[in-house]
């Protein structure tokens, strides 16, 4: 049983390692990034914000989409009922370039893709690009050039951005669930064969997104994301990570919705993406366990004794190469939001230390995806059947 804890324990040790190489490729590719020009390419694009309800800062987060350094671009809201509050926090920004869509309910599938299905029939038919962005999303004025320039290369069939959670009012639950998404968020660099596409800031050329059918293929899905990132591989088609794109989503959340949003997230990957959901099952699996006995060694063993010093050692080790990782992370993540240092120095903290946890919670999200298949997301309960078969079951 010992063996069985050293190889367990060197292997997380290696697996830490190899994070922190992560961290430093990371931080390096964000640096090159920034280092290039303003890009040249910026053809007409259609930007595309479902919205449902009332998100925290949702007026600033729509100005925000509105207010872009961009030649020209059209702004398209779509919501799936004219009497959703949202709709009067859309009339009271919108502009010329700006246009209200109002979808079907959905039947097949989730409401946001049978609202995106809906919006890019409207698209203005100049337009070159289709631009994709959740309502919870507050995107820089750069964010639209920076995420439509790596589509000037052929090769690149989509480009995204992600989500890093900030709160106002920070509290437990919400710095966990920031540590959380954080692990996530750094999973995406310059393999663009290996990056995965996310619909909360996500850009297609027009003619690869008719080329690959994807309104079709959104048919009957749940995840317009992970829908997107499975027809961009089939095809053969890189996505490459734009770290201008990636977006502060600005609000707080209770223990409850913590649960609710990692749990919906594992479930939709346990089904759309079953190998990195056995990947992130197993790892956290491996981190609960190794750390675990690690503490408990250290307690009941003698201080002399090889096992003892065996987990000292791993202790530290997975310690300090996670602290590392972490520093790296935010310390990228500020080089390109630095309209919100004050929010990212106050995270410090948090991202240095609540990663030890987060693993306990992706292994208990894992779980929750293994027993079931159903998920709450904005007032609608849905069952993933299959990951083209989307069944609704009860609607708020």
């Amino acid at each position: 049983m010992i063996f069985v804890y050293y190889l367990a324990a060197a292997l997380l040790v290696f697996l830490s390692y190899k994070s922190l190489r992560g961290g430093i490729d990371y931080l390096n590719y964000f640096k090159r990034e920034l280092a290039k020009p303003p890009s040249q390419f910026t053809p007409f694009a259609t930007v595309i914000a479902p919205c449902k309800g009332l998100d925290e800062g949702l007026e600033e987060n729509l100005k925000a989409l509105l207010d872009q350094d961009y030649p020209a671009y059209e702004v398209i809201f779509v919501v799936d009922d004219e009497n959703d509050p949202a709709v009067a926090v859309i009339e009271a920004v919108s502009h010329e370039n700006s246009k209200l869509v109002i979808a079907d309910k959905a039947i097949y599938s989730s409401q946001k893709v049978e609202n995106l299905r809906e919006a890019v029939i409207h698209a203005d038919p100049r337009s070159e690009v289709f631009v994709f962005v959740d309502s919870d999303a507050r995107p820089s004025p750069n964010w639209l050039r920076s995420l439509t320039a790596p589509l000037a290369e052929e090769s690149i069939g989509a480009s995204t951005g992600y989500r890093w959670f900030i709160s106002k009012t920070p509290s437990l639950a919400s710095e966990l669930r920031s540590s959380w998404n954080a692990s996530i968020a750094s999973a995406l660099g310059a393999n663009t064969a290996s990056n995965f596409c996310w619909g909360g800031s996500m850009a297609i050329r027009r003619a690869i997104f008719d080329e690959l059918n994807i309104r079709e293929q959104w048919a009957g899905t749940l995840s317009d994301d992970f829908a997107v990132t499975r027809a961009m591989k089939a095809a053969g088609k890189k996505i490459s990570f734009v770290p201008q794109a990636l977006t502060p989503s600005i609000e707080n959340c209770s223990i409850g919705e913590l649960f609710e949003f990692t749990n919906r997230q594992m479930k939709i990957t346990q089904v759309y993406a079953p190998k990195l959901w056995v990947l992130s099952f197993v790892g956290s699996g491996l981190f609960n366990l190794v750390m675990s006995a690690s503490l408990i060694i250290l307690f009941l063993f003698p201080m002399s004794t090889l096992t003892w010093a065996a987990a000292m050692i791993t202790l530290v080790s997975v310690t300090v190469l996670s602290v590392a990782k972490a520093w790296l992370r935010l310390a990228a993540v500020k080089l390109v939001m630095p309209g919100h240092s004050a929010h990212l120095d106050r995270q410090m903290l948090s991202q240095l230390t609540l990663w030890a946890f987060t693993p306990a919670i992706f292994f208990f999200n894992s779980a929750a995806a293994l027993a079931s298949r159903s998920i709450k997301w904005r007032g609608t309960r849905y069952e993933m059947v299959s990951p083209r078969e989307t069944r609704l079951i009860g609607r708020r």
